[in-house]
């Protein structure tokens, strides 16, 4: 698939504790191009977790190999894995890892400290993206003052920081109530009618349903793919 922005090539992950080998991935190979929406399953421990942060360059594989917009990952060092995960990926996670002492427009503020844009212009920006996600009266407001649903928005705020070709959130509604849920799936979804390309880790059958692309996984294997 010429246009892939994400390519896995039989991916293991394996963990040694206690004399007992593990593996959270099995082999998985997948294809993603951009701006698709594709959305991967699994139930809780089938790996899905981990192949995200295989795919974001948060975690090295044990055997095989990712490519992130054409680079092997694996043949970055630390310091241009992070300078891809600044520039090209925004992440969203289902607890939101927000700083508590901060403002939103400063976490926000946050994923750009190490991005090449001026640090006069974060300031606008941040307040720029917590505007667009419908929270232009809060930026002064810290994350114990928000609710979950305006906490997470704050964190796809952040991720947009540095407006990066891939999204990848690990179920993103997943500690929303319905109404807060429906929220952020409206603003995922219109982001990526803008062009990102979004990659769902998810439980959420609903969810899967609205997705261009479906990767399901168990035991740590890609089972099936489906195509909406």
């Amino acid at each position: 698939m010429n246009n892939a922005i994400i390519r896995t090539e039989n991916l293991f992950k394996t963990y040694d504790t206690a004399k007992v080998k593990t593996y959270a991935l099995r082999g998985v190979s997948i294809e993603i191009p951009a701006g698709t929406f594709s959305c991967v399953v699994g139930k809780s421990g089938s790996g899905k977790s981990t192949l995200m942060h295989m795919i974001g360059g948060l975690d090295r594989p044990s055997e095989g190999r990712v490519y992130v917009n054409g680079l092997e990952t694996a043949n970055l060092s630390d310091s241009e894995l992070a300078e891809l995960r600044a520039e090209k990926i925004g992440f969203v996670f289902q607890f939101f890892n927000l700083l508590q002492n901060l403002t939103a427009r400063e976490n926000v503020e946050t994923a750009m400290m190490f991005s090449k844009t001026a640090p006069k212009t974060h300031k606008e920006r941040a307040a720029g993206l917590l505007s667009l996600v419908g929270l232009s009266d809060k930026l002064m407001a810290k994350p114990f003052e928000l609710s979950g649903g305006q906490q997470q928005r704050v964190a796809i705020a952040r991720a947009l920081a540095n407006d990066p070709d891939i999204l990848l959130m690990d179920e993103p509604t997943g500690n929303l109530d319905s109404e807060s849920e429906a929220e952020v799936l409206s603003l995922i979804f219109k982001l990526h009618e803008e062009g990102k390309t979004v990659v769902i880790v998810t439980h959420n059958d609903e969810i899967a349903k609205r997705a261009e692309m479906v990767f399901s996984i168990k035991d740590g294997k890609l089972e099936k793919k489906e195509v909406a």
